[in-house]
Parts: structure tokens; sequence; C-alpha cells
């Protein structure tokens, strides 16, 4: 099931943990400077003690919304002096985690990391950074995330909840984009949706009318898109 509720509610989650390329990150630095790989995560033994690796601290306000200040610490970096001394071809696993992905795709070779970079970037979301807190994303964007990862699957039947409410145009685009290579994969799609150009795409229709709420609730229609113009009753059918 897929729709456009946040992909992690965690504050510490982001692109990279969600999409599960930290884990290879992590092992590049280590190994590059044969240290444990747990020393570049922020939740680990790596994590700025000052701010625990959140990067800023938090001030309680009472009766109002908490206010935060970047950790001076660590100058909002998340991690220990000690780590930040450790590079990866010339960067530092703070530099990498402020890459956007367009950029992280161009800086790394391995292919477990770029398949899944090329994913983002596919989806139309390489101008994210793999440091961005997730709370921080759209709803369109949490949803072409939890899509870059799917990507490479097959097999599988996806239920896509309104895919494009509140997108763009181009956004949309991007969406109908996605479900054609899931489907060219070999996976199903189920859309319940009321975007036309999304309907338009699909293979098969069925259609519930004729109107909202008390007055709908009846399939109408259960076929190919060019049969559903035969349908006096569908409102759709006016549309498409």
């Amino acid at each position: 099931m897929i729709d456009q509720s946040a992909a992690h509610a965690n504050s510490r989650s982001n692109p990279a943990t969600y999409s599960g390329i930290m884990d290879s990150i992590r092992k590049l630095f280590g190994t590059e400077n044969d240290v444990s790989p747990s020393l570049f995560s922020y939740n680990s033994k790596g994590a700025c003690p000052e701010c625990k690796g959140l990067g800023y601290i938090a001030m309680d306000m009472a009766f109002m919304d908490a206010i935060r200040t970047p950790c001076e610490a660590c100058s909002g970096k998340r991690f220990k002096e000690e780590v930040l001394k450790y590079q990866l071809n010339g960067q530092t696993i703070s530099d990498v985690l402020e890459m956007t992905v367009s950029d992280a795709l161009s800086f790394f070779e391995l292919k477990k990391i770029t398949k899944q970079l090329q994913a983002m970037e596919d989806v139309g979301i390489g101008y994210l950074t793999l440091g961005q807190a997730l709370s921080t994303l759209s709803g369109g964007e949490c949803q072409r995330l939890k899509l870059a990862t799917e990507l490479h699957k097959k097999g599988s039947i996806y239920i896509m909840d309104e895919p494009t409410t509140g997108l763009h145009m181009s956004d949309t685009k991007h969406i109908i984009e996605i479900m054609n290579r899931l489907v060219d994969a070999g996976n199903t799609v189920i859309v319940i949706e009321h975007n036309l150009d999304i309907i338009r795409q699909a293979d098969w229709i069925i259609d519930v009318g004729p109107e909202g709420g008390s007055k709908g609730g009846q399939i109408l229609f259960a076929g190919k898109p060019s049969d559903l113009t035969k349908v006096p009753e569908s409102i759709t059918a006016k549309f498409i």
C-alpha cells in the first residue's frame, strides 16, 4: 500500500537510511579508514554527545512549541569531532549527507548504492539531500521515495491511494512513468484515483458511482477504457 503519508515518523530517518544505502556508505567509510562502520552513524557511537546526533538543541517553551537551535558543539553536523576527521575521497560523512541524490550519484561507484540513487533520480527527487529529515518532505516526495525503493522488485501487487493528490502536473507525469515501469517489470498496480490523466493510462477501469457518498457505491463499469464511453450513467465517461 503506497500513499502520501510520511515515509517514517522518526526525525532521525532520511533518504539514505530509508532507501537502505546508509549501511553501505558506513561500510565504505569504515573500510577506507580502518575503523568500525558504526562510528559513522549519528544514532550510535559516532553521535555528537551534546545533541545526541540530532544536530540541534530543543528548548522547551512550556505552553509554546519547542525552539530548535543548531548544536554549537557539532555545528549541526550531528557527529562528534573524531568522526569528522575521517574521509572518503576527500569528503567527510557529514559532507556526504549534505549531498543531493544527484551529486551522490556522481560521487559513489558501488552499484549497491548507485542503483538505489538512480531509482530516486528517476522518480524526480534527485534534489533531496541524503541527510534530509523525512519529516520535512511533502506528501508527494514521501510517495516518490517509497516508490523508488520498489522499482527493482518484480511480481508484486501495489495499491496506491490517490497518488496524485496535491501534486503539480509535472509530478503527476513522474507518477505515471513510475507506474508504467512497475507494470513493465511484471508487477500489478491498482490505483484509487480521480485524476483523469491517471485514469486514461489504465489498462482496466472499475468505475464506481454514479455520484459520491450515499448516491454512489455502485459499480457502473469494469473493463477497458475504450468501452467506458458506452456507459451513459458514468460521469467519468464524459471526460476521458
